[in-house]
């Protein structure tokens, strides 16, 4: 009997969260290559290690910032008939991906698109061009040029950088002596949270007033597939770290239904044409504006809250668009469900967890996944990256399952000692 096809993911989330994408290929049978510049990123620990051991068919060492380097490293898997795909699961790869994809005619979205989604600037200017309602915005190169622009837009502005992820470096500033700070932070680094050559300068914007929401897209070979709308609920500022969602929206459908249409004319003028997306966006007294897009699914717990309300796996979907596939969104349940992160009080030591056995014995809990132990440094939570876990509660309607996620949030708690100042 022949071999099963293997199907590659350039890089992908750590831990078994970041392990899920390539567990479910795996369930479709395929055999999983997970392409990585440095797998003691993932392998942190002996569990972690077996993990990937019993997920991972091969290891297929590349330098994934470069799209050659990923070309070349797969092209004998595609030359022997064994490659069925290729996908990114986080930013930093998607562009890698749509070249490699192209260069080995396999499915895959249109490399322009993938590098205008992944660079906020880019973003910015192609949906600003084109009518699509966005902040102002100006890309600045220095300190002054910072708080120059700052000044012209208005205070509190927000500034970040051009292309990380997960809220990573963005920052609500209410000064100019915030604005310079963190300017300077921004650009101590030349590279970013995966390695990656940061292009120049940040991004400073006018900082939009209103709540925010995530539309979830798949384009398929018949258009964009309207998955739904995600209520998101973020930490307090000056981060912009998410710290929940709920899944379908709570939004009334007029609402709903506009933001929708602000995420598929952005994803149409960056000429999104394949693939799962992500757009954020902000609904504000005066109606839509984009934040971002992020040409990839949702990221966290989205996948689940989605799979939990509505029976659609979407990230089995996806991989099934990926092998040139028709994705199967078929509702098969009208519920809802909602996502939400521990986070850490303070920065210091980790000293355990409370309330984990009161949170299971919530009505619908689903999951409770906790990401470190005892005795490991944590810190107050600035970006998507510092959450300590999170728990999954799935209800017949979307205020149920906020109510009762919001009321496990509330009992499950980290026992952080503070480190002194």
């Amino acid at each position: 009997m022949p071999d099963s096809p293997v199907f590659a993911f350039v890089e992908t989330g750590r831990g078994a969260v970041g392990l899920q994408p390539l567990l479910c290929a795996a369930e479709l049978g395929l055999r999983p290559l997970l392409v990585t510049a440095d797998v003691s990123r993932y392998a942190t620990s002996d569990q972690a290690r077996a993990l990937i051991d019993r997920t991972v068919h091969a290891i297929v060492p590349a330098d994934t910032a470069d799209s050659a380097s990923v070309t070349g490293a797969l092209r004998p898997y595609a030359e022997r008939g064994e490659l069925a795909g290729v996908m990114a699961v986080i930013d930093y790869h998607v562009p890698v991906v749509a070249e490699t994809a192209r260069a080995l005619g396999l499915p895959g979205l249109s490399p322009q698109a993938a590098h205008i989604a992944r660079n906020k600037l880019r973003t910015r200017q192609t949906c600003a061009e084109l009518g699509v309602p966005t902040p102002k915005f100006s890309h600045v190169l220095s300190v002054g040029e910072a708080v120059r622009a700052a000044g012209s837009i208005g205070f509190p502005c927000v500034v970040k950088p051009l292309t990380e992820s997960a809220s990573i470096g963005v920052r609500l500033c209410r000064t100019a002596d915030e604005v310079a700070e963190h300017y300077v932070a921004l650009t101590a680094d030349a590279l970013d949270a995966r390695g990656g050559v940061k292009p120049d300068g940040v991004l400073v914007e006018e900082y939009l007033i209103g709540y925010e929401l995530s539309v979830e897209v798949l384009v398929t070979a018949e258009g964009p597939q309207l998955i739904g709308v995600t209520d998101k609920s973020l930490d307090a500022h000056p981060h912009f770290a998410e710290i929940g969602e709920t899944f379908p929206t709570q939004l009334p459908d007029a609402v709903r239904d506009e933001a929708a249409q602000a995420a598929l004319d952005a994803l149409k003028a960056i000429g999104h044409d394949f693939g799962a997306a992500h757009v954020e966006i902000k609904v504000t007294a005066d109606g839509p504006r984009l934040v971002e897009i992020n040409a990839r699914m949702g990221g966290a717990q989205i996948g689940r809250v989605i799979h939990e309300a509505s029976g659609i796996d979407l990230v089995r979907e996806v991989i099934r668009l990926h092998l040139g596939r028709r994705p199967d969104l078929t509702v098969h349940r009208h519920a809802a469900a909602a996502s939400r992160y521990l986070t850490a009080p303070a920065d210091g030591v980790l000293r355990g967890f409370a309330g984990q056995e009161l949170v299971e014995g919530l009505p619908g809990v689903c999951a409770v996944d906790l990401y470190v132990t005892a005795g490991a440094a944590v810190r107050r939570v600035r970006n998507n990256a510092d959450v300590l876990g999170h728990l999954v509660v799935r209800a017949g309607t979307p205020a149920e399952a906020a109510r009762w996620a919001d009321t496990a949030a509330l009992m499950l708690t980290a026992k952080v000692e503070q480190t002194p100042c």
